[in-house]
């Protein structure tokens, strides 16, 4: 088994200005090294709050998470933060002095040329998706163990959006780098990423291998009928059919029509059967 690069047990984090309200609530889990995790989850899940704890830029309330130290770690806010008085060049060359023993010129410089991204244009002037182009430079450049990334595509247009995931990939792929990528669309997971982290109200409601999940669950269409030993996780009746997404506990038996699942079916069957009653919080 590939060892864990981040290890989280009973991981907790309030918020004390915001009441008690709890942004994360006894979260456990692992990450095996060399993995692209998708961490799923509505807005206000807890998505960019895990993150942060990762990065080590929080304590949490309880529990404990364990990661690379921070020189091995680069995280990219959905803000991206950078210097708006600099121009590009300046940015990356702040980027090479501030790790002078693992920056990758090579590495940045691609990420930026692709764009294209002029290199005396100053952050302030530039648009939402070189900002992101920029910021994942830098990130990439670090050379780091653990790419720590929250909704890092969100502002870039379709096209620029594969292009950079692609690239991403393959560095990753070619350095046996985790990456570790918070979103809400799925369509810019799917195919990409090989482990799951599903967050509903602050608490995980699915983790492990994306292929081992899918093989566990059946999307099953029939009469309406009792499914045990199956787990229900989410049925729907519409007159006489029903259409259910379980997770199997052995062989399907009886008239079922038993598909596997998509990404998409899986995930948003656990978030429908997840959500909190009506008032309640984490």
């Amino acid at each position: 088994m590939t060892d864990p690069v981040i290890q989280a047990e009973g991981l907790g984090m309030l918020y004390r200005p915001r009441g008690k309200v709890w942004a994360l609530k006894d979260c456990s889990f692992t990450v095996p090294a060399g993995r692209i995790v998708a961490v799923v989850g509505p807005n206000g899940a807890g998505k960019s709050t895990l993150l942060t704890l990762a990065a080590g830029l929080l304590r949490p309330t309880e529990g404990r998470i364990e990661a690379p130290v921070r020189d091995r770690i680069s995280y990219v806010a959905q803000d991206k933060p950078l210097y708006g008085q600099l121009t590009v060049a300046e940015t990356l060359r702040l980027g090479r002095e501030l790790n002078p023993d693992r920056w990758d010129p090579v590495v940045a410089d691609r990420v930026v040329d692709t764009g294209p991204l002029p290199r005396d244009a100053r952050v302030h002037s530039l648009s939402g998706g070189q900002r992101t182009r920029l910021a994942l430079a830098l990130a990439l450049g670090k050379r780091p163990e653990v790419l720590l990334l929250d909704e890092p595509m969100s502002d870039l247009d379709p096209l620029a959006r594969h292009e950079l995931m692609g690239a991403l990939m393959a560095d990753a792929a070619e350095h046996g780098t985790t990456v570790v990528m918070s979103s809400h669309i799925l369509t810019e997971l799917e195919g990409a990423c090989d482990h799951l982290l599903l967050i509903q109200d602050g608490r995980l409601r699915l983790d492990g291998a994306i292929d081992d999940l899918i093989a566990a669950h059946s999307l099953l269409t029939g009469p309406v009928a009792d499914l045990t030993p199956h787990t229900v996780v989410h049925s729907r009746t519409t007159g006489r059919q029903m259409t259910a997404l379980v997770h199997r506990e052995g062989p399907i038996e009886g008239t079922w029509k038993a598909v596997e699942p998509s990404l998409e079916e899986l995930l948003l069957a656990h978030l429908r059967a997840s959500r909190a009653p009506e008032g309640a919080s984490a």
